[in-house]
Formats: C-alpha cells, sequence, structure tokens
C-alpha cells in the first residue's frame, strides 16, 4: 500500500474533456489494486470518473505498474469499466 500511496502522490492535476485528471482520485481503490479485494462503491465511482484519465496514466512510467496490475484490471472490470484503448 505504501508503494502506491508514494506513486499516487507524484503526479500532476491535468484536465482532459471536463475531467480532471488526478490519479490520487484513485485513492479509493487502492486498497482493492494492492489486495485484490472487492472494490468499494466509492472507488466504482472514481474510477468511472477517471476513466479518461486511464491511458494518460497507463503511458507514464510512475504509474504503469499501478493501474496496469492484474488486481487493477479485476478492479476495472468489476466497476464495469472497459480496459482503455492506448
Amino acid at each position: 500500500f505504501g508503494v502506491v500511496a508514494l506513486l499516487l502522490a507524484h503526479e500532476a492535476v491535468v484536465s482532459v474533456s471536463a475531467v480532471t485528471c488526478n490519479v490520487q482520485e484513485l485513492s479509493s481503490c487502492a486498497s482493492a489494486i494492492s489486495t485484490g479485494g472487492a472494490p468499494s462503491k466509492l472507488c466504482c465511482t472514481k474510477i468511472k470518473e477517471q476513466n479518461p484519465c486511464l491511458c494518460q496514466y497507463i503511458k507514464n512510467p510512475n504509474l504503469r505498474t499501478f493501474v496496469s496490475s492484474p488486481n487493477a484490471q479485476k478492479v476495472a472490470k468489476t466497476c464495469g469499466v472497459p480496459k482503455p484503448k492506448c
């Protein structure tokens, strides 16, 4: 969890299509992504809001491992967010 928090703290806020891309918005998903557990409703809401930003996060070497991990993909799928095509 500490590594995830560290990665989240390094990213800038960027606006994309009226969505403010801020990886810290996904902090409510950190536990589910770290452990592979079920995501909370808040996590699902946030991952849906940040969906337009996921490719940007995947392209960032500091975040790639966090957002591309099998557990992150499991969380996204559970929340009904399709895997982005970047």
